[in-house]
């Protein structure tokens, strides 16, 4: 990892805005061996577009009122799947469907696991 305690701090920040929409399935895995210029996959699900387009706004508005800026974002529009960069983490928030057919922890089944441990509080809105 580049910067294991700046990803991972995002990767708080990050979850914690996911579960507070009503992110589910958070997944985080550590693709910096692979990709040496990410440290994290967040992965997350939504229950349908209006939930992943929420779910993908609050985590950017919090990384960014934290300070972190935001490389890219794609798939907002259809928000069937939106990917954020934030340079060290890589969110991806999927509705099922897409969660599943692009099966990205198929893919990544060889990079570690991120324990992800959500701030006491830490609720859905």
């Amino acid at each position: 990892m580049q910067s294991p305690e700046n990803a991972e701090a995002m990767l708080q920040i990050a979850a914690d805005a996911a579960v507070s929409k009503g992110g589910e399935d958070l997944v985080a895995l550590n693709v910096s061996e692979p990709l040496p210029l990410v440290d994290i996959f967040l992965l997350v699900t939504g229950n349908s577009e209006r939930n992943v387009a929420a779910i993908a706004d609050e985590i950017e508005d919090r990384l960014v009122a934290a300070g972190h800026k935001r490389v890219r974002r794609e798939g907002r529009a259809e928000a069937r799947w939106v990917l954020m960069d934030f340079g060290d983490l890589i969110v991806h928030v999927f509705h099922g469907e897409e969660r599943v057919y692009y099966g990205l922890e198929r893919l990544w089944k060889d990079c570690p696991v991120v324990p992800i441990e959500l701030t006491e509080g830490a609720e859905r809105s």
